[in-house]
């Protein structure tokens, strides 16, 4: 068939669509039969070798709910559901979707969205703990996906089971970034949105960012010394200073909460993890207080500081002469701008929480500040698509930026709801600009 053969094929008749139904009542007839996508009558054929009953009513959970939530508190996909939050489920809401995570067998862990459609969607078995791999429902995206190890999409009557027939789903596998191998799928089931020619590669940006989430969190484990909760099993994690929409700076290790810093030491560290070669005693003194600031007063903060850091024992420690970081201390501000750098616009967009300690009026964290926010302004710009650049828009960095929201109308195309809503903020600041 032409065209690309992993999304959904809808019947354009309900004859076609008759026929489809009788096909797989007709095993015999699948193969040579090019009406039905070949990756639909081989998954058909899997199906019937798994003695998978087409007229199955609901699939069955493969847990007790106590056993589930113990499984999936321990598995590696745990820490990554809030990315899916952030790019997924809240376009669910208003179109009558559903978003699943299942486990690399297709067991179901996290099932959200729409109220009414999970509702909908749990008389048929589709819910937490529930087995939904092609050997158990037959062919389905999430099982099918697993079994392919691509994404894909299942309309309607191409599902196995009848009862599945009603709904269309998009389903993309999700990679373990050291090996490749299939740690798990995510999956959008529902009504025609849910295989929309979007829904594919929407999926696949959500998949990469978790698979990139993961490799982050492998390059902080290799880099650090103590395990800590939130590592990945059996590897340790660096520990991480976060000054990003915080006036007072946090250490802590993966994603346990540390210690809190009073707001020089917030600076201080900001300003040390931003200068990894040092900092003279006048030049920390300068960016701290401006130029000639006093170097006594710098001295006494770091002797502080430096005792503090001693004595929680992360694996680093403050140096002088000149004044610099030993040992290991990421920083969350490193860490968007390396995602900015790969191109990964959406996951560097969803790190970025804010300005770096929007309070500081320190010299040199004002230019931290300003520097962060150019570059991810600018590879916003150059190269985002068009649904991370809308998210940009939102964000206090751009939300009175004309040329972030001038931006976003050119790529929007001519017929595209969500124009209005960008003529209107335009509108706004020209107006403001007048």
């Amino acid at each position: 068939m032409a065209g690309n053969p992993w999304l959904a094929r809808i019947p354009e008749t309900q004859a076609e669509k008759k026929r489809l139904e009788a096909l797989k009542a007709s095993v015999t007839d699948l193969v040579a039969d090019a009406g039905v996508r070949r990756l639909v009558r081989e998954s058909w054929l899997r199906s019937v070798g798994h003695r998978v009953n087409p007229a199955v009513k609901e699939s069955q959970s493969a847990w007790g709910q106590g056993d589930l939530r113990e499984y999936r508190s321990d598995h590696i996909l745990a820490p990554l559901v809030p990315i899916v939050h952030r790019l997924l489920l809240k376009h669910t809401f208003d179109q009558g979707l559903i978003v699943a995570i299942g486990d690399e067998n297709g067991r179901l862990l996290w099932v959200e969205g729409d109220r009414g459609a999970r509702m909908a969607a749990d008389r048929m078995g589709f819910s937490e703990g529930a087995d939904w791999s092609e050997a158990t429902m037959g062919t389905s995206a999430p099982g099918t996906a697993l079994v392919l190890n691509h994404g894909i999409q299942i309309h309607g009557p191409e599902h196995f089971a009848e009862v599945v027939e009603p709904w269309s789903c998009t389903a993309v596998p999700i990679h373990h970034p050291e090996d490749g191998r299939v740690i798990g799928v995510i999956d959008i089931t529902g009504g025609p949105d849910a295989i929309h020619p979007a829904a594919l590669p929407l999926l696949e940006a959500t998949a990469s960012a978790m698979e990139a989430e993961l490799q982050a969190r492998r390059f902080d484990a290799i880099l650090g010394k103590h395990a800590s909760p939130g590592s990945l099993p059996g590897v340790p994690v660096a520990p991480v200073l976060r000054i990003l929409g915080r006036d007072q700076g946090m250490v802590g290790r993966g994603d346990a909460t540390g210690f809190s810093l009073s707001a020089r030491h917030s600076e201080i560290l900001a300003l040390l993890c931003w200068h990894r070669q040092g900092l003279s005693a006048q030049a920390l003194a300068d960016a701290l207080y401006g130029e000639g600031g006093s170097t006594v007063s710098a001295r006494a903060e770091i002797t502080r500081l430096k005792k503090i850091v001693d004595a929680q024992n992360l694996g680093f420690s403050i140096e002088s002469r000149p004044y610099r970081i030993s040992g290991v201390l990421n920083s969350d501000v490193e860490r968007v701008l390396t995602f900015v750098d790969r191109g990964a616009h959406r996951v560097a967009l969803a790190k970025y929480t804010g300005r770096v300690l929007p309070a500081s009026c320190a010299p040199g964290v004002e230019d931290i500040r300003h520097t962060v926010q150019a570059r991810v302004r600018e590879a916003m710009l150059e190269s985002a698509s068009v649904d991370v650049l809308l998210e940009y828009a939102k964000t206090e960095d751009a939300l009175d930026d004309v040329d972030v929201w001038r931006a976003c109308l050119h790529l929007l195309a001519p017929g595209s709801p969500r124009r209005s809503g960008v003529v209107v903020r335009l509108e706004a600041l020209e107006g403001l600009r007048n």
